[in-house]
């Protein structure tokens, strides 16, 4: 697999991410997530993600139980799920889930610590001085940030180099061209890109609405409620068949339009099962590729916003 430059280290230019772990996308159990991880390391990925919330600690559990230490590991902390969904970002809690991730990962040491989510209250600048000072304690490799704005990048890397920036990336999620990944590029910062299949709607298959209720966050996500979720099916469908004519797979055309937008961004899809992970082989996108495929989905086209109104709270917005 093609390498790109995470931190202080390359890795695969795709990585995996383990939210699936925690059973919010369908049931799943720990041999087939250990399966899906030796898996995806035979397929060339040297780049896990994972969180403290993904399964309220199970996702982290299951990495921990894996043990390979071999691969670079990122984690996060800031979103608080209980007993109302809230932030936080006080250099005591960060400190209280970093120990708390390492001790499910049965590290002493993680690659990448990012914040899931920053608190406006909080002075970004305290903030970076916060994971400074773990990377100086050797706590962390790096520190990342996910779903902030360009500006807020720039007054943390001031402080301290940003090592990684997470927010969400995909052909129906282009918000981040607006100035985001041209900032990451500018400093030396990786684009680290979630959810860069759609959450599922750039799969094998057109995707069918059985989301399990009150688990599965789709079901009341915007993008995947009716009419909007029909009305995102069709506009998909004609990229499908572009896919089937030029004998690639749907996942595999999405992650290589995604890696073709700059070669400091990483895409993290995510699956519960190994047998994925042969759709993500992403084929060479000649200029003429990426303009078809783009006249075909053009930036946009999606129907519904990409959060619900309870989830959008605490990601920065900006154009």
């Amino acid at each position: 697999m093609e390498q790109r430059r995470l931190g202080h280290r390359d890795v695969g230019a795709i990585g995996l991410g383990t939210m699936s772990f925690g059973g919010i996308f369908g049931a799943t159990d720990e041999t087939t997530s250990l399966a899906c991880l030796d898996a995806a390391v035979d397929a060339g990925i040297s780049h896990f993600d994972t969180a403290n919330i993904y399964g309220m600690g199970v996702s982290e559990q299951i990495l921990g139980r894996w043990g390979r230490r071999d691969i670079h590991l990122a984690t996060k902390c800031g979103i608080v799920t209980a007993p109302s969904r809230a932030v936080r970002n006080d250099e005591p809690y960060i400190r209280q889930c970093l120990e708390d991730s390492l001790r499910r990962l049965k590290r002493d040491h993680v690659d990448l610590y990012y914040i899931h989510r920053r608190h406006p209250e909080i002075p970004v600048e305290d903030l970076a001085g916060t994971m400074a000072r773990l990377v100086q304690e050797g706590k962390i490799g790096g520190y990342g940030l996910s779903e902030i704005a360009p500006s807020t990048l720039r007054r943390a890397h001031a402080v301290h180099p940003v090592t990684a920036v997470q927010n969400e990336f995909s052909l129906w999620t282009r918000l981040p061209q607006l100035g985001l990944i041209q900032a990451c590029r500018d400093l030396g910062v990786a684009f680290v890109a979630f959810s860069p299949l759609g959450r599922g709607m750039f799969g094998r298959t057109p995707m069918k609405r059985d989301f399990r209720a009150g688990i599965d966050f789709r079901d009341t996500n915007p993008r995947f409620t009716e009419p909007n979720f029909s009305a995102n099916l069709a506009a998909i469908a004609p990229f499908r068949k572009l896919c089937a004519a030029r004998g690639w797979t749907v996942p595999g055309a999405a992650l290589a339009w995604v890696l073709a937008q700059g070669d400091h961004i990483i895409p993290i899809p995510a699956t519960r099962t190994a047998d994925h992970l042969r759709d993500w082989q992403p084929p060479a996108l000649a200029p003429e590729d990426i303009a078809e495929i783009e006249r075909i989905l053009p930036a946009g086209f999606a129907h519904g916003d990409r959060y619900g109104d309870h989830q959008i709270a605490f990601v920065e917005r900006y154009a």
